[in-house]
C-alpha cells in the first residue's frame, strides 16, 4: 500500500521556504529594501494599541506608515534612501535623539537585531517596539543574548503568508506566486523582564 503524502509543494516552494539564496533568481536588493504589505500594519492594530506618536524608521515608501496614519496615529516617517516617502538621509542607527513614543518597521533584516537594540535605547520606559521580522529571527547564537536579556513581550506569528515585496514590486511578487517566508511581529516593551508569549494571528 502506497501511503499518502501530507505535503505537496515544488521546487520553488522548498527553496523559498529556506531563503536559500544560492537558489534565488535574483540578488538581494542593495540596501535590502523588502516593503511590506500594508495588510501586516492592519493586523497589527488589531492586536496592540500604541501611544500617539509612532517613528517608521525605515519607511520605505510608506506602506506602513499610511495605515498608522489613516487610524489616527502621528508618524514621523524616515529612511536612510530617498523612496519619495518620509524624510531620507536619516541613518537610524547613528540617531542621538529620544523619541517620545513607539518605534514601528520592518527592518533591513542584516541589521534587525541592530535596529531592535537602537530602538529600546531612544524610547522611554514603557515603550513599545514593534518590528515586523522573518521567524528565523528567533533563531542564532548572535541574537540569543537579546533575547535573554531583553526579551519580546510578545511575537505574534503570521498564520498565512504576508508579503514582503523587493522595492515595494508587489505586483511581480505575486505574479511569482507570493512569498513563501514565514513572517511575524516582535514587539518589545522596554524594561519588561518576563517570559516572552507566542501567539499567533491571520
Amino acid at each position: 500500500m502506497t501511503k499518502a503524502k501530507d505535503w505537496t509543494g515544488n521546487y520553488n516552494s522548498i527553496f523559498k521556504t529556506l531563503g536559500a539564496t544560492s537558489h534565488s533568481n535574483e540578488t538581494r536588493e542593495e540596501n535590502d529594501y523588502y516593503a511590506t504589505t500594508p495588510e501586516a500594519a492592519e493586523h497589527l492594530l488589531q492586536l496592540e494599541t500604541f501611544s500617539d506618536n509612532i517613528w517608521e524608521c525605515a519607511c520605505g515608501a510608506g506602506h506602513l506608515s499610511e495605515v498608522f496614519l489613516k487610524n489616527g496615529y502621528t508618524v514621523t516617517s524616515t529612511d536612510l534612501v530617498d523612496r519619495g516617502y518620509g524624510e531620507p538621509g536619516i541613518d537610524f542607527l547613528k540617531t542621538k535623539e529620544r523619541f517620545n513614543g513607539d518605534i514601528v518597521t520592518n527592518p533591513p533584516y542584516k541589521y534587525a537585531k541592530e535596529f531592535v537594540e537602537k530602538a529600546l535605547e531612544v524610547i522611554p520606559d514603557g515603550n513599545k517596539v514593534a518590528m515586523f521580522l522573518k521567524l528565523t529571527f528567533m533563531e542564532s547564537n548572535s541574537r540569543r543574548k537579546l533575547f535573554t536579556e531583553r526579551p519580546p513581550k510578545y511575537v505574534y506569528v503570521s498564520s498565512s503568508r504576508l508579503t514582503c515585496a523587493k522595492n515595494g514590486d508587489f505586483d511581480t511578487m505575486q505574479k511569482a506566486g507570493g512569498s513563501a517566508v514565514a513572517y511575524g511581529w516582535f514587539i518589545w516593551e522596554k524594561g519588561f523582564t518576563g517570559d516572552s508569549t507566542l501567539r499567533w494571528f491571520n
